[in-house]
Order: C-alpha cells, then structure tokens, then sequence
C-alpha cells in the first residue's frame, strides 16, 4: 500500500512539473505608468544585469500617421498591455490594438475628429466580457469595445462624451482635450482635461463619469464658486467666470485600498500674469486628496502660491511606501504620496493626513513685478528630499565651451536672475531651470526600497512681459498687431520660432500649408497649439493675412474677452550659436533619491552629444522627456533624450549597462511586459521635438534565445 500511495504521488508530481513547463507566466502593464500608484514599477526579472547586454529588437509595429516632411508630429504615448494585448496611440492620435509578442496588428480606429491633441496613451476597464478602452482625443472622450476598437455605443452619445460640457464660462475659448490616460476607480472613470494656458481658457474641473453610462457622477471645482472653501483666496470677486485652467492635465493616481484620488492642479490662466486673480488662487498648483467614490476634498497641499511662472506640477503623483526612523529609534513603513516639481523640488507628504514627511520652509522671494501684479511675500521649499537640479543661474553658470561666452556673460550680468520665483518684469528674467522643468511630464519611477528615480533637465530659459499695444480705441491695426497680440508669444515677434523647434518658425509658411489650411489649424488647434476659434473671423482673417504678406488696411476690433494687458515674450531656450545650451553641464540628468533619507543615492547625465564626447568632454546629457520604469531585474530603463537612444540602468549605482538606438527619439515612457514566459521592454518611437525627426514606430525588445 505505502509503495502504491509513493507511486501515486510521483505520478502527481510529475504532473505538476510538466504542467509548470507548458504554463504561461503572463505580466501586465495594466494601467498609465504601470498601475495606479503610477510607481512605473514591475516585479519581473528575467531580464537582469547579468544578461541585459542580450536584448534585441524583437518585433517593430508601425503605427502610421508620421510626419516625415515638418517632423511635427509625436508620440507620448506610455501602452498599456493587458491578456497578452498591447493598446497604444499611433502619431496621428489613432487608437490600437495589436499582439503584445509579435506586432501584429488587431484594431486601429479611424477617427476625424482627434485635431488638435497630443495623447499619452489610453485606460481599461473590464467587467466580466464587458472589456473597454477609454481614449481622449480632441473634445471626446471616447469609450472603445476592447476586443473589436468599435464605439459602445451605451456610453454618452454614440460611444462618447463631450469634455467641454459642464466646464465653460464667460468669454472662453473652445480648446479642451483629456490627452493623458484618466483615472479608474470602481465603476467611474476620473477625468483631468488639458484647456488652453491663456485668458481665454475653460475651467479646469475635476470630474467623475459612469463607466457604463458616461453619465456625470460628481464634480470637484479647482476654482471655487461663491460659498466654496478656497473662494477667499481669489480676488476680485467671481473667479468661475473670469478665471480658467488649475486643471490636472497631468494624470492622478489612487490608492484603491482606501478610495482616495490624488490629483495635481495647473496653473490658472494665463500663465506669466495675475494681476485679474489676486491671492494664493486655491485650488491652482496643489496637491489634492480627494474621495474617489464621491469627490469630496480630504486634503490640499499648495505647492506654489499665486503661480506667475507656470511651475504646475508635471506629472502624476507617485504612491510608495517608505520606512522612518520614530522618536525612539524605532522604523516605522509610512504609505506616502510624492510630487516632483519643474523646479527640481520633491514634496513628500503622509497619504492619509497630507501631513509633510520631511520640514518645508516658508521662504522669501522677489516681489518686484508689473504695474497691476502682487507676488506671493513666500513659497514653499522642502528641505528635503535634496533638490535633483541646480537652483539658480548666475554669469558664472555660463558654459566654459560656449560659443560667444564673454557676450553671453554681459547678457545674464543684465538680467534678471539667480533665484527662483523671481517676478516678470519688462526686463528679460531667467528661468532656471526651464519654464517645463526640471521634472517634465514622463515624471519619476519608484521602487519597493523606497527609492524615486527622476528624469530632468537643466537649460535657462529666458522672457519678459511687454505690454500689448491697443490704440485709445480698443482696436489694432490688423495683421501685423493682430499676430502679435495673440502669436507672437510662441512663434516670436520676428516669426522664427524658437531654437529647438517646439514653436516652429512661420516666416515661410506658404511654402509648407495654403490658407485655407492655416485657417483651420487656427480653428481646431494642432498638436500643443490651442485652438483660436474664439477670436473673431476678422480677427483670423487679418493674421493669416500677414502671414502671407497680404496687406489688411482697416483695423480690426481685439476680442472683448482679451483683458490681460501684458504678453510674454516666448518660451527663449537658451542656447548658443552651435546650438548648445549655455548653461554649464549637465544639461539632462537621472538620480537616484532615497525618499526613505531624503538624500540623493546618485546621480548622472542622461544622454550624449557625440561630437562633444569624441572631443573628449564627459558626457553632457541633453534636454528630455518621457519618463523610466524599474524593475525587478535592478534595472532602470529609459529613453526620453534627443540623441535617439534607449538605456538600460543598474538601480543601484547608476552605471549604464547598456543602450540602443532607435528609429526615432523615444519621447515617452517604456513598459515592460511578459508574455508566454517571455519579458519584453517597449518604447514608443516619435520624435519630432528638439528638432529630431517624427517617427511612428513602436520598438519591443527582449532576451536573444541563446
């Protein structure tokens, strides 16, 4: 009998082992930047550093939708990998779905009605069979079959909703677009929309749809109405139907173990001036912990007081959870919420009671500014973590291989310069680091230990305000003052752009578009270009009349919306004759920071000139964007930078192990994913910004098979 019962269980266990051989050890990448912790973490290994030096390409998808000829198109897009299917965002702002181990194509919409937009990628929800996509492009937010990219049909009108519904106001503009991947809790999907970041721009409301139904579950006001708490902070009276933007174009993240909604607020608009929204202009630049299931505030954090400089947040909050030291020696695991800013700070706050893990000073700062403005005396700065970019940049910053040099010093010797949050003025102001960071969008990743790798950069950017030139009457002479009045903030009094190429140069543009298709990029918008549809025709027309060299004689009347009597003079990225930037290297960075300590574990530059390093300079890192992922594996990977490569890092030095050129720069976040017991790393290669190419290539590399 006792040899039978031996006999019986080796059979068993021999079944078992066969079983485990043929099984399928599947990992998703289920949601934006991983899950809902937006922690871009995975707990797989098989790609280490013992063998990472192996990967290879293993299939390229070609999304369609590039353009080859301006490079103007993008792709931000961090997919989504779900059952062993990848869904992603082609450079034409399409939907997809194809298989997540070899590339083939399943579904791709053909939508016409996505102008205007840039997408980060796409959300799923699932309920038994019921299995959705939720896309954002244009004014729509789209509910798609996950099986088929087919509209439901059930949700909204025909399978969408209209974002502008439920958040216009007095004189706003039309642009509104939900271009990163929105938040789902339970049976309702959380929205953040990105508006325009001028005058004109529509409110920045948080809200709740039913996912069935796209019916309106709750609101939250981040500009609050008469009676609502924060109301005092917004000066003079009625901010709702003056006032537009403090909007979480960014992303949330959620613990759903305890319903909360960590949301991110922009700045109110516009951007460079308050002098119409007086006060510290809650909830604008905050922390928000909201309840998810009803939208009620739990707590707020502001992270810079009456913005005049657009330092919002760029990225998603990261949820981890670190270990402290208590009064009496003892560690004590706190569940934490962690902000990275554009000035290179990081707030670390308890996820429960918003309390601050480590002190935040109240510091001074410039009160200087226009004629009708009134800074903030104080602004926030933690102590710790460490800043992860330098803070100020000073006549002795300017790079010592910069062409020009001595000139470039006797220019910052006049300007204003050398601390943060130092007012506009006529006079040319530095920002440093750059007016979209320090941290960008990609945001940072986070490990079990505790540990937020970030990705930054580190180029001055330079503005002024100028006031806008009306006659007594109210009106402008057309085309030339119509231009500068509404463009010449982006593309430049002189119609050239700007050095990188994120605001291209017009001087010939009837070489590359017709009329009729400058018309229309000025009605819908295009790419980060906000639509003009609420200025008048006139108005439309006079501009393209200039930009043709056709003369408008009569004046044309601004649009009464139109308050503000200062403009910026442009996003200035500072370089130098060579294209360089001026400030002294490096000018992209990745570090390491120990949230559990508060200090910096490493850091080191991110990407390379070539040419510079051939010469024999260390490596520089360059300008980025898109963010890392971390695995289980000790690795850090990301692409992100303009030299058109992805990288793989140790976690725990920093040291690169390897890295691999792309077909475009990698203007995104990777993930990673296995399928059939095999682990892959995929980037979306876009380009199309600092003057790189566009691509539409979808990159997956795994393990050689040696």
């Amino acid at each position: 009998m006792k040899i039978r019962i031996l006999l019986i269980s080796c059979v068993a266990v021999v079944g078992i082992l066969a079983a485990i051989q043929t099984m399928r050890f599947d990992a998703d990448w289920p949601e934006y930047y991983g899950d809902g912790a937006r922690s871009h973490y995975a707990s797989l290994d098989q790609i280490n550093g013992d063998n990472v030096s192996r990967l290879k390409i293993a299939w390229i998808y070609e999304s369609g939708g590039s353009d080859t000829v301006r490079n103007r198109t993008q792709i931000q897009c961090n997919p989504i990998i779900i059952d062993g299917i990848l869904y992603g965002v082609s450079a034409d702002i399409q939907a997809f779905a194809i298989e997540a181990a070899t590339g083939k194509p399943i579904w791709k919409t053909r939508l016409d009605d996505n102008k205007g937009t840039t997408s980060r990628g796409v959300t799923y929800w699932a309920e038994g069979d019921d299995k959705r996509i939720f896309f954002g492009a244009g004014p729509w937010l789209h509910a798609l079959d996950a099986k088929t990219g087919k509209p439901v049909e059930s949700f909204g009108h025909e399978g969408r909703i209209n974002l502008k519904t439920g958040i216009g106001r007095p004189g706003a503009d039309n642009y509104v677009t939900s271009n990163t991947p929105n938040t789902i809790y339970k049976n309702l999907i959380i929205v953040g929309v990105r508006v325009s970041e001028s005058e004109t721009a529509l409110l920045g409301d948080i809200r709740a749809f039913d996912v069935r139904t796209g019916e309106l579950a709750w609101t939250f006001h981040t500009i609050p109405a008469k009676g609502e708490p924060g109301y005092e902070t917004w000066l003079p009276e009625n901010p709702r139907e003056r006032i537009g933007a403090a909007n979480p174009w960014m992303g949330m993240a959620i613990d759903r173990q305890r319903g909360i909604l960590y949301a991110p607020t922009g700045s109110a608009a516009p951007d460079f001036y308050g002098g119409d929204r007086k006060g510290d202009n809650l909830y604008a630049n905050c922390l928000l912990a909201l309840d998810a299931a009803t939208g009620k505030k739990l707590w707020h954090y502001q992270l810079v007081r009456h913005d005049i400089w657009d330092r919002d947040p760029p990225a998603p909050p990261n949820l981890l959870t670190i270990t402290r030291k208590t009064s009496d020696g003892k560690n004590e695991k706190i569940d934490v919420v962690a902000v990275v800013t554009k000035q290179g700070f990081t707030f670390v706050f308890d996820r429960v009671t918003g309390l601050p893990v480590f002190p935040i000073e109240e510091k001074p700062f410039p009160q200087t500014a226009v004629d009708g403005e009134e800074a903030s005396p104080a602004q926030p700065v933690p102590r710790l973590p460490e800043p992860f970019t330098r803070q100020s940049f000073t006549p002795k910053d300017v790079n010592a291989f910069a062409a020009g040099r001595d000139s470039l010093v006797h220019i910052v010797q006049n300007t204003n310069t050398g601390q943060p949050y130092t007012p506009l003025t006529d006079r040319v102001t530095i920002l440093y680091p750059g007016s979209d960071g320090g941290a960008q969008w990609g945001g940072a990743a986070t490990d079990p230990e505790g540990v937020l790798y970030v990705p930054a950069k580190e180029i001055p950017v330079y503005m002024s305000l100028v006031r806008r030139q009306l006659s007594a009457s109210g009106s402008a002479s057309a085309g030339k003052s119509q231009y500068e009045f509404y463009c010449a903030a982006c593309h430049g009094a002189d119609l050239k752009g700007n050095h990188d190429g994120s605001y291209p140069s017009l001087s010939e543009i009837h070489n590359r578009l017709t009329r009729d298709q400058v018309i229309q990029v000025l009605q819908t918008g295009r790419g980060m270009m906000p639509s003009f549809s609420h200025i008048s025709r006139a108005e439309r027309d006079a501009i393209v009349g200039f930009l043709f060299n056709n003369t408008v004689e009569e004046p044309v009347e601004i649009s009464q919306t139109v308050r503000t009597p200062y403009r910026h003079t442009g996003y200035n990225r500072w370089y130098d004759r060579n294209g360089y930037p001026v400030s002294s290297p490096p000018w992209g960075t990745l570090t390491a920071i120990d949230l559990n300590t508060g200090e910096h574990r490493w850091q080191i530059p991110l990407g390379e000139y070539r040419e510079l390093t051939e010469r024999g300079i260390p490596r520089t890192g360059t300008d980025n964007y898109g963010g890392p992922i971390v695995t289980a594996g000790g690795l850090v990977f990301i692409a992100a930078t303009r030299d058109e490569k992805i990288r793989a890092f140790d976690r725990k030095t920093g040291r690169m192990l390897w890295e691999h050129a792309l077909p475009a720069a990698g203007y995104a976040t990777p993930s990673t994913y296995q399928v059939n017991g095999r682990q892959y790393i995929v980037i979306a290669c876009g380009g199309g910004k600092l003057n790189t190419k566009s691509g539409d290539q979808y990159v997956a590399f795994c393990l050689d098979s040696d």
